[in-house]
């Protein structure tokens, strides 16, 4: 049976049409221009927002994997002589005889199960060394730890699609120069401890009503979360490549994507090892050193994110210009089409 196409309700049309194809739909799509098109700019599929989120997931999804795993090994192998290295600094200029102390400072910012396994080892290794062979252990562990910057600096590159430009031994003393700023930051984030430590006892004895508040508040996870935050923002400061390196490109988002990834998988790794992992099954007694390895994996993750978000929000001149000239030719399309049907 055919049916007619009549207007009016006279009959039924064989396939309805699609609204966007309408021409009363693309008039009113160009009345609402503005609006459509501040829609699409903020939230459309090919929105900025959308276009950083699928440059950091594509960035994570090619270099993700093989970074953390770098990273992870590396941060296991720097972590030692980075004490024996901040040690022998606190030693010397703030309290002989106290080498030990910064690994307190470090190991508040680790999950429990990982401060575990690495304190102990720590202390021992510090503790074993002291004058000259300290000194010693020091300058390896400077070396060693720039390694770790290397890594850092060739994620960064990778993120930003550039190539070195100085020689391997410029870039060398720039991480030796890096690792004493992390000391000296160390040591600063040690005295912000014991100044939060020593209020929330006083409080504590003056005003015990307030000491279950500042429980809550986790004072001390505040400042271990500053001290990594600005960390991370000195590291990406100093490492990022030459050319994205001025105020122009933003630096802070992703060292704090870095810092509240950090936190949170500090906070989660304990009871979702718990709960649903037997690394003791598998790995026996190099459980602990298993699970060390898988947070700082999850670290080395959060540390390609950060470089991949910092890339993906970097906007040159020339694209700069580029979006310019293309909004402004969209613009004067919209108003030609306004005009045109106003008339």
């Amino acid at each position: 049976m055919v049916q007619s196409t009549l207007p009016d309700g006279e009959g039924h049309s064989a396939s309805p049409p699609k609204p966007g194809d309408s021409p009363e739909a693309r008039r009113q799509a160009v009345l609402a221009g503005g609006h459509l098109e501040t829609f699409h700019s903020l939230l459309g599929p090919h929105s900025r927002f959308f276009t950083v989120i699928r440059r950091v997931a594509v960035g994570c999804f090619n270099d993700g994997s093989i970074h953390a795993g770098n990273l992870a090994y590396m941060s296991l192998l720097a972590i030692f002589p980075f004490f024996i290295t901040a040690g022998a600094v606190y030693s010397m200029f703030v309290a002989p005889g106290e080498s030990a102390a910064t690994i307190d400072t470090v190991a508040a910012a680790l999950p429990p199960l990982v401060a575990g396994v690495i304190e102990p080892v720590a202390r021992e290794a510090v503790a074993a060394r002291s004058g000259w062979l300290l000194w010693a252990g020091a300058a390896v562990g400077v070396w060693t730890a720039g390694s770790l910057v290397e890594t850092i600096r060739d994620i960064l590159h990778r993120s930003y699609g550039t190539a070195p430009t100085q020689p391997f031994w410029k870039y060398r003393v720039g991480s030796i120069g890096i690792i004493l700023g992390a000391v000296t930051l160390l040591i600063l984030s040690l005295y912000a401890q014991v100044t939060v430590a020593a209020a929330r006892h006083t409080i504590a004895a003056n005003l015990p009503q307030l000491s279950h508040a500042l429980n809550e508040l986790a004072l001390s996870r505040l400042v271990t979360a500053l001290g990594v935050y600005l960390s991370i923002l000195m590291l990406f400061l100093a490492l990022t490549p030459s050319a994205y390196r001025g105020p122009r490109y933003r630096k802070w988002p992703g060292a704090l994507l870095i810092a509240v990834w950090w936190l949170v998988v500090a906070e989660l790794l304990p009871p979702v090892l718990r709960r649903l992992f037997t690394y003791d099954l598998t790995y026996g007694s190099l459980a602990g050193v298993m699970i060390a390895l898988f947070f700082f994996w999850l670290v080395g993750l959060g540390m390609v994110a950060g470089a991949e978000l910092n890339a993906a929000l970097s906007e040159t001149p020339e694209e700069e210009r580029d979006r310019l000239e293309q909004a402004g030719a969209v613009s004067g399309q919209v108003a030609t089409g306004q005009e045109d049907i106003a008339r």
